[in-house]
This record gives structure tokens, sequence and C-alpha cells, in this order.
């Protein structure tokens, strides 16, 4: 097979998409793409100015809508907001998230920040969007993975990492639970006979803003490790094709999982890529659903 890039998707229009941080990096380059192929892309985003600017790039047929996936308070406003102009959605792109790696910080629901904004916040988005989705001809939710998702592990006794806090490995399991949630939700679609797709996806190791800003808390050390952590990455085009290839890819099946597959999945052409055990592990899909259902107040299948 021919390696896939972003001119063999097809044509969008009269497609509606959902993109969660899309005013850069790899939540940018999908949106720009979906509207160039001719869909109308809504931009979530926490900074309306700067999804202002994004859209003003990006041209075509988008709009921009204040979303704070830290905030339940935020999440549940925009779906609203949403679904009132917007009755079928035939596209949500799960990209946003945080990688921090200062001191542990919290949502403004209390959440440890990367679990809260990375994985509860979509959790609660996907659920208050999926029946404007399963009105669509052919609903796609796409949820961003990461290769750190292979090494971590969830503790459902310290789901907030209040003990013994790592920034790194708390990234990891906010990625971990990103994963068994799409997995997850693929078996739960299926069981109920939705038309709704969960795909997955992950860039590798890709040039984006959020490598710079893990390590602003160091300082000017922070900002020289920053650099040269950029040159091992792929630029952002190439790590934004998994998730594209996600979202648009005809025939795709509910529990894909695309990567890149060059040097352990780090950059290269776009490729199914391998699940971890724990993220393919029902009884943890199962625990994941009910603890997130319980901490969002957001119940769905």
């Amino acid at each position: 097979m021919s390696r896939w890039t972003a001119d063999r998707i097809p044509d969008q229009q009269g497609r509606t998409a959902v993109v969660t941080g899309a005013n850069s990096g790899l939540g940018l380059v999908t949106a720009t793409e979906l509207a160039r192929h001719g869909a109308r892309v809504v931009l979530a985003v926490r900074d309306t100015g700067a999804g202002a600017e994004a859209a003003r790039r990006i041209g075509g047929d988008t709009e921009v809508r204040e979303l704070d996936l830290a905030s339940l308070d935020s999440v549940r406003a925009f779906a609203t907001g949403l679904v009132s102009e917007h009755p079928v959605i035939d596209l949500l792109v799960n990209n946003a998230g945080v990688v921090l790696l200062g001191p542990r910080r919290t949502s403004a629901d209390g959440f440890e920040l990367h679990l809260g904004t990375n994985m509860l916040g979509h959790f609660a988005l996907t659920g208050l969007l999926l029946g404007a989705m399963a009105a669509a001809p052919d609903p796609r939710v796409v949820s961003l993975s990461s290769i750190t998702h292979k090494g971590a592990h969830l503790d459902f006794n310290d789901l907030m990492y209040e003990h013994d806090y790592r920034a790194s490995r708390a990234y990891g399991r906010s990625k971990l639970a990103t994963t068994v949630f799409g997995i997850e939700l693929d078996r739960r679609l299926r069981a109920t006979g939705s038309p709704v797709v969960s795909a997955l996806a992950h860039p590798g190791l890709t040039r984006t803003n959020l490598t710079p800003r893990a390590w602003e808390h160091r300082g000017r050390p922070g900002r020289m490790v920053a650099r040269l952590g950029l040159l091992a990455t792929q630029p952002v085009e190439q790590g934004t094709l998994p998730q594209l290839r996600a979202a648009t890819e005809p025939g795709v099946r509910g529990g894909q999982f695309f990567g890149p597959g060059g040097l352990f999945e780090t950059r290269g052409r776009v490729v199914e890529a391998r699940l971890s055990r724990e993220a393919t592990d029902p009884a943890v899909g199962k625990r994941l659903w009910s603890t997130a259902e319980e901490l969002t107040g957001v119940s769905y299948l």
C-alpha cells in the first residue's frame, strides 16, 4: 500500500467536524486539512483570540467556540450551544491535551490536570455530543493517544496521583486513560448498535508547542532542554497524519489505532499501531468508564 498523505482525504463537503485544541499544533493542522477538503470545522479552543487567528489562517468554513476541557461547566456550556446550532455532528476529534512537567496541578473540578483535561473532559464532551453524532450518516470519534500509554499503569486507588506525584508519569497515565476510553467507547457503541465509530491515533514524537511549554517551569535550563528535544521530533504535518487518517479514511473500523511506523513508532509513515495490553483489557475499560461517569456526572451507553 502506498504511503498515506493528506491528499488522500476524501471530499468532506457537507460534514461538520469538531476539533478540540484547534488553534495550534496537531489540532491546527487537523482543522486546516479538514477545512481544505470542504468540511465545516468548529475550532473548540480555550483561548478564543488565538482561535480567531487560527480560523483566519485556515480560511474555509470555520467557526470558533470557547471550550476549556479542564472545566466541566465549560464542557457542558460548549456542548449545549453547539448542539443547538448544529444538531448533526459528523466528526469529533478529541485532540486537545496538556503535558506539564512542573508540580502537580488540578482542574477547576479538582481533578489532576493531565487526567482532567486529556481524558475526563473529553469523556464528558463525547457523551454530551453523542446524540448529535448518531444523527449523522457516517459519524466518527477520534481520540488522541500517545506512545507513552504503553509504559503507563492506571492506579485506581490513586487515580488523581495525590501521592508520590511524577509529572511525566501523570501524563502517561492520562494518555493510557484516553486510550482505554477510546477502546471502551468502541465496545459500547458496538454493543448498542450505534453508527458512531470510535478510532484512535497517536503522533509519535512530533514537534508541537507542547514540548517547550512542558519545560517552561525550569526557566532557561528548561528552554534549552526543550530545544534539544525538538531535534528528535518529526514535523507537525507528519505527526498529524495518523489522526487525519483515523478521522477520514473510508472503512475505518471501531477500535483501529493509527500511528507512525518507523523507529519504535516515533516517526514515519502511517500504519496500524500497537496497543498496550492494559489499554485493551475489558475489565480496566469497564472500571474506568464507571469511574469517569461518577467523576463527571455524564452517563451514556
